[in-house]
């Protein structure tokens, strides 16, 4: 097989993959466009909770009351489909893999999803009812609290996406121990400059008020270190298991060669 005709079969495959993911996330969307309205309900009961008898929340586009539960529906279907998403990406990278490689890369990406639902979970359950409560105790008297749908939609997906990245900490350390961008000692060492760190991400990722700047920096802060023990783990193993003879599973033509 010529390097072009190469090119171009891998080139097919990437678009079928994307393809599938694209396909994955309409056919979860279709299945909740029905809820869209009792789904976007659920995303305001942290904020409804919390807002003074009698206040509601408001549209002031004409046509936010249709389109923010509509635009919450394909968001949220594209978090569920991550894992099918991922799983196209793994099927198009794995042929290229070593054997040890694999055995990286498949629990990472299984983890590097439940992580990422963890750091949406832990802001809805968490972050938002102490923030919300924070925002209505602090808000002057003669002010009524009304948000507006569509900028309440904007705002919980920016927290979803911080800490949904955020607590892909693990991940990334892993992956930079494991291909020798660090080592875990390092990071030990550096471990006061992360701390600044993570509360200067927390001020840059999160809205400007301290409680959820704070909410978000501590859990990075622990992931850090949770990350740093599990990539000592994986470098310890990868280079116990690693062979010198393992090859691309795929391809066997840089072996011939070799031997040739």
């Amino acid at each position: 097989m010529t390097t072009q005709s190469s090119f171009i079969t891998h080139l097919v495959e990437l678009r079928s993959r994307v393809l599938k993911a694209l396909a994955s996330v309409l056919v979860i969307f279709m299945a909740l466009a029905y809820w869209a309205q009792d789904l976007y309900g659920i995303l305001a009961a942290p904020l409804v909770a919390t807002i003074p008898e009698g206040a509601s929340m408001i549209a002031t586009s004409v046509a936010s009351p249709f389109f923010a539960p509509f635009k919450l529906t394909m968001v949220l279907s594209f978090f569920i489909a991550i894992p099918y998403v991922l799983y196209q990406i793994w099927g198009f990278i794995a042929p290229g893999l070593y054997r040890n490689e694999k055995k990286l890369v498949a629990p990472l990406l299984l983890s590097s999803t439940l992580l990422f639902y963890s750091g949406m979970a832990f802001a809805y359950f968490v972050v938002f009812p102490l923030a919300f409560s924070f925002f209505a105790a602090v808000a002057p008297d003669d002010v009524l609290i009304s948000p507006d749908i569509s900028e309440y939609l904007s705002f919980v997906l920016k927290i979803f996406f911080a800490f949904g990245v955020a607590f892909e900490i693990p991940v990334a350390i892993i992956l930079m121990c494991w291909t020798g961008m660090t080592t875990p000692d390092q990071l030990r060492a550096k471990r006061s400059h992360v701390i600044v760190a993570a509360f200067v991400v927390g001020m840059l990722l999160t809205p400007p008020d301290v409680i959820s700047q704070v909410l978000l920096a501590i859990p990075m802060w622990f992931l850090f270190e949770v990350g740093v023990v599990v990539g000592g783990w994986y470098t310890k193993n990868a280079r116990r298991d690693q062979d010198p003879n393992d090859e691309v599973s795929m391809d066997p033509k840089p072996e011939e060669e070799k031997n040739n």
